[in-house]
This record gives C-alpha cells, sequence and structure tokens, in this order.
C-alpha cells in the first residue's frame, strides 16, 4: 500500500521564540522515533524560533489527529526533559496545528520549501 504524505506545522505556545538549533535536533531524533512507532516516516524537518515544519509519509491506516497528538506530547515531554525549555504552564506547542495533504504537490518542492527556514543559530 502506497504511503500518504502530509506537511505538518506546530507553533510553540504563544508563539514564543524558545527553541535553538540544538532543540530542533532533538525533536528530529524524537519525531523520527515518534513516526517509526506508528509506521510512519520522518522526511523533512526544519524550523525557527517559534514554529516547526515537517514533512512525513504516514499509512493510510494512521489517522492525522492520531500522528500530530503523539508527536507533540512526546517532544514535548523530552524536550522538557533534556533542556530547560521556556514553557507556558507546562504547554510546548500551542494546541493548534497546520496540516495539508501533500498529493499534488512534487515532494522535492515541499523538501526545499521546509529547509529554507531559518533555523536559529544556524547561517542561512
Amino acid at each position: 500500500m502506497a504511503a500518504l504524505y502530509v506537511q505538518l506545522v506546530f507553533v510553540t505556545k504563544f508563539r514564543r521564540g524558545v527553541l535553538t538549533g540544538k532543540h530542533l535536533d532533538t525533536l528530529g531524533e524524537v519525531f523520527a522515533s515518534v513516526c517509526a512507532d506508528l509506521g510512519a516516516e520522518l522526511v523533512e524537518l526544519d524550523g525557527e524560533d517559534d514554529h516547526v515544519h515537517l514533512l512525513v509519509a504516514y499509512p493510510p491506516q494512521v489517522a492525522v489527529a492520531r500522528l500530530v497528538n503523539s508527536l507533540k506530547g512526546v517532544s514535548a515531554r523530552r524536550l522538557r526533559q533534556r533542556y530547560r525549555v521556556r514553557t507556558h504552564r507546562g504547554h510546548l506547542w500551542s494546541s493548534s496545528y497546520f496540516a495539508s495533504s501533500a498529493g499534488g504537490a512534487p515532494l522535492e518542492t515541499l523538501r526545499a520549501y521546509i529547509r529554507q527556514q531559518h533555523t536559529p543559530g544556524r547561517p542561512g
């Protein structure tokens, strides 16, 4: 069965600029692990100090909402365990998210768009 592709954007609570390049590296590891647990694959990840963009290939039987809840929940918990991240009342991510089906656009175009984010602490 063919995988479906979704572009996801998560923003920090109140768009606080709390993420660093090191945080994004850790988020990449965590997101990849969570995706693997659900039979999905993290294709691309980048972001800025107040949001992240992900491109995920996932099996049709996994609901996007379940994927998002797992990604946001586990990543917030792991980031707080490893770093001293400024959160609002223990919440790293805003409760909302952006999800867009990536079936129509060429994947390389989406990957290039995600790579264009101005990662904190990296020249760009």
